[in-house]
C-alpha cells in the first residue's frame, strides 16, 4: 500500500559488525515494499550494500543508513561512517557511463582484490555525492549518498 506522503525518511544505526550489510538490505527491502517502490530494490540494494560494506571494511566504528523517498519515485540512500575520507566518485559530480576515465576516476585493475564497488556506483546510480563531516559539529566522518529512479534502466542479470 503506497504512503500518503510522497516524501518519507527512515534511519538505521548500525554497529561495526560484519552482519551490518545484511541487516541494511533487509531493512531496505521492507521499506521499499511498504512504499510500493519494490521496482528500485535490486539497484538500491546493490548500491547500499556496497556503501555499508565499505563502511565496515574501512572503519572501526559504527555506521548509519538513511533512506529517503523523493518525489517522482526517486530514492536517496545515504550512508554515514567514521572515516572522513570521501572516495571517488563521491568527491566529483556524476557523469554518464563510459566517461569516467575522462573525468580522472580510475577503474579497478582486472586482477584487483578491491575497488570495483565504487565503479558500481558510477554505473548504477542516477546521482551521487559525499560530504566530509567535522569541524565544530559533534558528528565526524563522512556522508555518502546515491539516488536511484524508477526508470534508471539497470537490472540484475538472472
Amino acid at each position: 500500500m503506497p504512503t500518503v506522503s510522497p516524501e518519507w525518511t527512515y534511519a538505521l544505526r548500525l554497529p561495526h559488525d560484519p552482519r551490518a550489510p545484511r541487516i541494511a538490505r533487509t531493512t531496505l527491502r521492507a521499506v521499499l515494499g511498504s512504499h510500493a517502490m519494490a521496482g528500485l530494490r535490486e539497484t538500491a540494494e546493490l548500491l547500499m550494500s556496497e556503501m555499508v560494506t565499505n563502511a565496515y571494511r574501512h572503519t572501526d566504528g559504527p555506521s548509519a543508513v538513511r533512506l529517503h523517498g523523493l518525489p517522482g519515485g526517486r530514492l536517496r540512500v545515504a550512508v554515514w561512517d567514521t572515516d572522513p575520507t570521501v572516495p571517488a566518485p563521491f568527491d566529483r559530480p556524476p557523469c554518464p557511463a563510459g566517461r569516467e576515465a575522462a573525468r580522472g576516476i580510475p577503474e579497478a585493475a582486472e586482477d584487483a582484490e578491491s575497488g570495483r564497488g565504487l565503479h558500481i556506483v558510477r554505473v548504477c546510480a542516477d546521482d551521487w555525492g559525499g560530504w566530509r563531516l567535522g569541524g565544530g559539529s559533534l558528528v565526524r566522518g563522512k556522508l555518502l549518498w546515491v539516488e536511484v529512479a524508477r526508470n534508471s534502466g539497470f537490472t540484475m542479470a538472472a
